[in-house]
């Protein structure tokens, strides 16, 4: 390592249609158990050494509890630069992409000589004791339109997936905290996160993930009105969508939002997970 050597990793955002929570003692097997989508917008994370620690997220320094966990486990100090595409704090997988993205490109900066579970597994810990998320880094570690088998880090955790692609549309209404749901009593949701993931393995499908998304935001109440109204009107114009947990956001298939009059976002899914950008 030199003090000039920087490292870049790209992490695909994700939505989660729906999951439940599986805690345990340990943050390793601690995870959720799911379906979602990974995204072609998302998070670039540079790592730089320096003398002391700072995180900067779209120009403004911040505080990060999981990249400040990454950096802690390799015992370093740096400067970490993070650009999102997505929407911070809107259930886009940010925070989990910005610890996988420190893990990736700190394994390379300081010569870590870490494997790509072990940098997972990390990442993955660093979220689930920060409270910020349970199935995320998997999910973004994997790509494609992940399905999350069994809870927990590579070791434990088993995710399987639907093998499709498709252009994907998102509007987001505001934030809503992950930590507040997640850490609160789980029971309500994690029994319509268990029927939807039984019923989205017994029929693979992009439409049906879509579906049981939905009745998983209602069985879960979770829906606020005006993410409510947005999968009414894509619904009304005959397309899918769901909404994206956890946030005051909403994701489409195809043109669904564009068709209902909305001005949305739009991507793809990612057909890849995290890596590391050439110099």
């Amino acid at each position: 390592m030199t003090e000039e050597s920087t490292a870049t990793a790209f992490v695909p955002g994700h939505v989660t249609g729906f999951f439940s929570a599986h805690r345990t003692d340990d943050p390793v097997t601690t995870g959720s158990r799911g379906g979602g989508l990974t995204l072609s917008d998302g998070v670039r994370v540079r790592v730089t050494p320096s003398k002391t620690t700072r995180v900067d997220l779209d120009g403004e320094r911040v505080g990060m509890a999981p990249v400040e966990h990454v950096l802690g486990a390799f015992g370093v100090s740096a400067r970490v630069t993070i650009e999102s595409e997505l929407p911070v704090g809107s259930g886009f997988g940010v925070s989990g992409a910005a610890a996988l993205g420190t893990a990736f490109a700190s394994n390379t900066v300081f010569d870590g000589e870490r494997s790509e579970n072990d940098l997972v597994r990390l990442a993955h810990v660093a979220e689930v004791e920060s409270g910020t998320g349970l199935g995320d880094v998997v999910s973004q570690a994997r790509g494609g339109v992940p399905i999350r088998i069994e809870p927990g880090a590579p070791g434990h955790g088993v995710l399987d997936g639907v093998p499709t692609s498709s252009r994907v549309e998102y509007v987001t209404f505001g934030e809503l905290s992950t930590a507040e749901v997640i850490e609160g009593d789980t029971s309500r949701l994690s029994r319509a996160g268990e029927r939807a993931l039984g019923e989205l393995c017994e029929r693979p499908t992009l439409p049906h993930l879509l579906r049981l998304s939905r009745r998983f935001a209602r069985e879960a109440g979770l829906l606020v009105p005006e993410v409510e109204t947005a999968i009414a009107a894509v619904a009304d114009a005959g397309g899918e969508a769901a909404m994206a947990m956890l946030g005051r956001s909403v994701f489409a298939l195809g043109t669904g939002l564009s068709d209902a009059g909305y001005d949305p976002h739009v991507c793809e899914t990612y057909p890849s997970g995290a890596h590391l950008e050439r110099l």
